[in-house]
């Protein structure tokens, strides 16, 4: 694990710390594990229009992002504030956690959104983690796969209904945990790291630009369980059949970039799930709505 060159913080926007791009000033706004109010990313939209360029930007952690701000970027973040979006100013940037976007509704071996929901009540209840790096992951993974791939700082996979194997760094497996208890252990292991991890503009990222030893501080080596091992590809677009006979549907946005015009939220139900791979899911659809059409986008793109 090499150890970081850098000789400056995290520059990694959040609501109250923007990016000022070219076109304007870019938020990004943590969405942990992809989970959106429908009526809360409705209000995401009409404020994109008032103050941005119209667009809301689904990045490829599951979080959104507002671009091309100007004069009223006080006013699109308290907006923002009002939209539950920003339950503590002070971890605006920490809470960055992806979950498996399907877990809980179709397929997996157990529901680690419960899980993703523990972990950021614990993260924003703790303010030492506010201290947690912009670009500090936690990855969730429910068993079947689809983010095994992903480089993350924390995490878990789920091998079983009740126990995960943790995950330190991204080429590191650590101890078998019960998934009730798992974001306890979590919550542990990232208050370890802020404390290996020094201070200071040199001070790493993430847990793979820590030294070995200073990773040994987090977890013992294990190997990996056999379980852990399984790998799946992103769902296809169109209606999914969920377990409990409902429907989900997949939206493929192309760039990334949801609009006003996104007819797919018509017909959504409270809730919408961002996807790693820059697509929405509508769940706990009745079949006969779930066959929606995917919006005409642009070729705009979006980041992390």
């Amino acid at each position: 694990m090499p150890p970081t060159t850098r000789n400056r913080t995290d520059r990694c926007p959040g609501i109250l710390r923007p990016w000022i791009a070219d076109d304007g000033a870019l938020l990004r706004i943590r969405t942990p594990a992809g989970r959106l109010r429908t009526d809360a990313l409705r209000g995401l939209l009409d404020a994109a229009g008032r103050f941005g360029d119209g667009h809301v930007y689904v990045t490829s952690r599951a979080n959104v992002q507002i671009r091309g701000v100007g004069d009223g970027l006080p006013q699109l973040a308290s907006r923002i504030d009002e939209l539950g979006l920003l339950p503590s100013p002070a971890h605006d940037r920490a809470r960055n956690i992806m979950a498996s976007p399907l877990t809980g509704r179709l397929g997996g071996r157990a529901d680690v959104s419960l899980l993703a929901r523990q972990l950021d009540a614990l993260l924003i209840a703790d303010s030492r983690l506010a201290e947690l790096p912009g670009r500090f992951l936690f990855v969730l993974d429910d068993g079947r796969g689809d983010l095994i791939h992903r480089d993350l700082d924390l995490g878990l996979v789920a091998v079983d209904s009740e126990y995960g194997q943790l995950r330190v760094g991204t080429r590191r497996w650590g101890a078998h945990v019960r998934l009730d208890r798992a974001a306890d252990v979590l919550v542990s292991l990232a208050r370890t790291f802020l404390a290996v991890r020094g201070s200071g503009p040199n001070a790493p990222w993430h847990v793979d630009e820590l030294d070995i030893s200073e990773v040994d501080a987090l977890a013992s080596p294990r190997p990996q369980d056999p379980r852990a091992a399984a790998q799946s590809p992103a769902p296809p677009h169109g209606p999914l059949a969920q377990d409990d006979g409902r429907h989900c549907a997949h939206v493929p946005l192309p760039g990334g970039v949801l609009t006003s015009a996104t007819g797919a939220l018509a017909d959504a139900g409270a809730d919408v799930i961002m996807t790693p791979w820059r697509s929405l899911l509508l769940p706990d659809l009745n079949p006969r709505t779930a066959s929606i059409p995917a919006q005409k986008g642009t070729d705009a793109s979006a980041s992390r």
